[in-house]
C-alpha cells in the first residue's frame, strides 16, 4: 500500500522558507505544518518571524502560536501533534507541507522516531535549574552533558539550556542516552513518503537576509514585544532564553547596550543558520534548491521530486 506523500521544506532562518510554502500550498491545495519550535509560542511574534495573516494568504498553517511561553513543550509532544494535522489535512483531500528550521522536529517526523512515556523527576529537574542559574553554571552542566552523550550534544549549542537539561534529564530517568533512545525507535516504520528538500543559499547573501531582519525585528517592535510578555508572567518564561528573545533580555536588564544586544542578535542568528545548514547535510537523501533561485523553479523540482 503506497505511503500517503507529505513535502518537507527545511533550511535555515531567514533563507525563505515561509514565502516557497505558502507559493506551493496554493499551487497544490495545500496546508502547512510549521516545524518551528519558537513560533509554537503564543505572544511571541516579532522574534520568532512568525508568518503574518496577510502573509498566510488565506492558507491554513498549523502548530502556530499556541502553547504559552511559560509550558514545556517536548519534541514528543511536537511529533504527536504533528502527525495529527497530518491526519487532518490528508482527510480533506489537502496535501500536507510540513516546513521549518528546527532540526529535531523535521528528524522525530522523516525517522519515526518514538519518544518513551519518561517520567521526569521534578526534583532533579529543579536542580538541574538552579546550578544552570549559577556563573558558569549551564557550562557545567553543558560539560556533563558531552560526557553522556556526545552525539546529542553536538547537535545543540552551548547556551541552549532546555535541550542541555533534557539530555541530563534523560538520562537521570532512563538509565539510556537520548541517542540510545531514538536508535532503538528508528526501527519502527515511517507513517509517511516524507519528500525533504533544504533550502540553501550562498552563505554572504544569507547573512545579509539575516542582518536585514534583526533590523527590520528592532523597528517593528521586538523590545516591547520582549517587555510586554515579561510583565504579561510572574516566572521568567523557559520559552525567553530562545534565540532573538535572551538577547532583547540582557539588553533591558543593562547587560549590553541597545547597539551590542543588535550586533550580538545578529552574530547569534547567522552561528544558528550556520547550525542548521551543518544539520541537514547530514542526510544524504534530502533534495537541495537555491534560495536564491527563481520561486516557480523551486516549485518545479519540489513537485517532481
Amino acid at each position: 500500500m503506497q505511503k500517503p506523500k507529505v513535502i518537507v521544506i527545511a533550511g535555515p532562518t531567514a533563507s525563505g522558507k515561509t514565502a516557497l510554502s505558502i507559493a506551493l500550498a496554493k499551487k497544490i491545495n495545500g496546508e502547512i505544518i510549521s516545524a518551528d519550535s519558537m513560533q509554537i509560542y503564543k505572544y511571541m511574534d516579532i522574534g520568532t518571524a512568525k508568518p503574518t495573516k496577510e502573509e498566510m494568504s488565506g492558507i491554513k498553517h498549523y502548530l502556530l502560536d499556541f502553547v504559552s511561553p511559560d509550558e514545556r513543550y517536548s519534541v514528543a509532544d511536537f511529533k504527536k501533534d504533528a502527525e495529527n494535522a497530518i491526519e487532518e489535512i490528508l482527510k480533506k483531500g489537502k496535501t500536507p507541507i510540513v516546513v521549518g528550521g528546527t532540526g529535531l522536529y523535521i528528524d522525530s517526523l522523516i525517522y519515526g522516531i518514538e519518544y518513551p512515556d519518561i517520567k521526569f523527576d521534578e526534583d532533579y529537574r529543579n536542580s538541574l535549574e538552579k546550578i544552570a542559574s549559577l556563573e558558569g553554571g549551564l557550562e557545567s552542566l553543558y560539560e556533563k552533558a558531552i560526557k553522556i552523550d556526545s552525539n546529542a550534544v553536538l547537535k545543540i549549542s552551548r547556551n541552549d539550556k532546555k535541550r542541555i537539561m533534557r539530555i541530563l534529564e534523560i538520562y537521570h530517568a532512563t538509565g539510556k542516552t537520548k541517542t540510545e533512545l531514538e536508535i532503538e525507535s528508528r526501527k519502527n516504520e515511517v507513517k509517511y513518503d516524507y519528500r525533504v528538500f533544504v533550502i540553501n543559499m550562498d552563505r554572504e547573501k544569507l547573512y545579509e537576509r539575516i542582518n536585514k531582519r534583526v533590523d527590520i525585528m528592532i523597528e517593528n517592535g521586538l523590545i516591547d514585544e520582549v517587555k510586554s510578555i515579561l510583565k504579561r508572567f510572574d516566572n521568567f518564561p523557559t520559552a525567553m532564553q530562545g534565540l532573538g528573545y535572551k538577547e532583547v533580555v540582557d539588553y533591558l536588564y543593562g547587560r549590553y547596550t541597545k547597539n551590542e544586544m543588535i550586533e550580538k542578535l545578529k552574530m547569534e542568528t547567522r552561528r544558528y543558520a550556520k547550525r542548521q545548514l551543518t544539520w541537514f547535510r547530514k542526510d544524504k537523501s534530502f533534495t537541495w534548491i537555491d534560495g536564491l533561485d527563481d520561486m516557480q523553479n523551486n516549485i518545479k523540482i519540489i513537485l517532481e521530486g
